[in-house]
C-alpha cells in the first residue's frame, strides 16, 4: 500500500506561484508514474501532468506554466505552478499508476486527500 498525502496549496493572486508536494509513504513509488490531477466546482477531475520512466506529458492547459518533478530519495513528486490564472482553482490530487499512459486516464492504484488552491483574479 501507498499513502499519498498533498500539500502546498492556499490562497494566491493571477500571475502568483505555488509548488504543490506530495508525499509518498508504505513502500517506494520510484517504479510508478506519478501524476497530478484536479477537480473544480461541479466539474469532473481532470488530468495534469504525469512523470514517469518516459518523460513528463502535460494538459494543454497548464503546458508551460507548471512542472511535474520528483525526488525518489524523498519518495516525493511536486507540482511548481507558475502564472496561476483563476481557472486554476480547483482541489489538487496526486496519485501513482502502473504507467503514464493509464495515469493519463485516472486509472491510478493509489490516490492522495487533495489540496485547496484558489487564485483570485
Amino acid at each position: 500500500q501507498v499513502q499519498l498525502v498533498e500539500s502546498g496549496g492556499g490562497l494566491v493572486q493571477a500571475g502568483g506561484s505555488l509548488r504543490l508536494s506530495c508525499a509518498a509513504s508504505g513502500r517506494t513509488i520510484s517504479s510508478y508514474a506519478m501524476g497530478w490531477f484536479r477537480q473544480a466546482p461541479g466539474k469532473e477531475r481532470e488530468f495534469v501532468a504525469v512523470i514517469s520512466w518516459s518523460g513528463d506529458i502535460y494538459a494543454d492547459s497548464v503546458k508551460g506554466r507548471f512542472t511535474i518533478s520528483r525526488d525518489n530519495a524523498k519518495n516525493t513528486v511536486y507540482l511548481q505552478m507558475n502564472s496561476l490564472k483563476p481557472e486554476d482553482t480547483a482541489v489538487y490530487y496526486c496519485a501513482a499508476g502502473g504507467t503514464s499512459a493509464r495515469v493519463r486516464r485516472l486509472e491510478c492504484d493509489y490516490w492522495g486527500q487533495g489540496t485547496q488552491v484558489t487564485v483570485s483574479s
